[in-house]
């Protein structure tokens, strides 16, 4: 067997692995966010949406449906990766994919891979049901699809990360809470941040998800309150920040090694 073949069995092994994990219980890692967001749409989109009128020229459910879609994809990476990965540490089996000849980049793309697989499983199914709410014209499938992705990319590396860190399951569920769901609802997914005094929309603009929704509300609404060359950009650097420190980590055995 050729290394390209081992790295791909291996590849494939990690991935297949958390395919399953999370489409055989659906019921709770597909179904909740698309429950959630129906929710979002009755409530933000058709009671109070009604009352709030127009917001940059789109009806205020169709402004909102492409930032409670990517709040899905960033969840739902998230969650998917910082969860199995800590819990490959918790069972102590992680240990045995150190010590195999797999390169750590390997293991570090299936698990990636895998929380990948579940944000777009969960994007998809929320946009499917952003049908029923509203018609959605996409500008640019070329641009939405890479937001998409990259977003997912992203997220899936930030839970990576939470995972090597945490010692025990309420480590894991810190940073979604504290950080990553503040973070999320302050990023623009419910209103456009011209509508902010000047100074809390300069704040605004330290926050990373702002630019990953505006840049997916452009690619489906043809809108944003960035720059996409620079909203571009910065996800691109957090993935790759990211991934250099992921490495690192595995490299240096950092909150896996006894």
């Amino acid at each position: 067997m050729t290394r390209y073949s081992r790295y791909r069995t291996a590849f494939q092994t990690i991935f297949t692995k958390e395919l399953l994990r999370f489409t055989r219980i659906w019921l709770q890692t597909i179904l909740p966010p698309v429950i959630t967001t129906v929710l979002y749409y009755i409530i933000f989109g058709n009671l109070i949406g009604s009352r709030i009128g127009e917001m940059d020229g789109f009806s205020y459910i169709d402004f909102i449906v492409p930032g409670l879609i990517l709040m899905a994809v960033i969840t739902n990476s998230y969650s998917n990766v910082v969860s199995s990965f800590f819990s490959s540490k918790f069972q102590r089996h992680v240990e045995e994919l150190i010590i195999s000849p797999v390169p750590n980049w390997i293991i570090l793309s299936g698990y990636v891979a895998g929380g990948v697989a579940r944000g777009v499983m969960v994007g998809i199914a929320v946009t499917g049901v952003s049908l029923l709410f509203t018609d959605i014209q996409v500008q640019s499938y070329g641009w939405t699809l890479t937001v998409f992705v990259l977003t997912a990319i992203l997220f899936s590396l930030a839970g990576f990360i939470n995972a090597v860190y945490a010692d025990s399951f309420d480590d894991i569920t810190i940073v979604p809470t504290f950080i990553l769901t503040p973070l999320t609802y302050l990023g623009g997914v419910f209103y456009s941040i011209n509508m902010l005094p000047e100074i809390w929309q300069q704040i605004s603009l330290a926050n990373p998800i702002l630019y990953m929704v505006n840049a997916f509300r452009y690619g489906l609404l043809g809108v944003s309150d960035i720059p996409m060359g620079l909203a571009l950009g910065i996800v691109v650097l957090f993935i790759v920040a990211l991934t250099g420190f992921s490495l690192y980590l595995l490299n240096r055995g950092i909150g896996i090694k006894s």
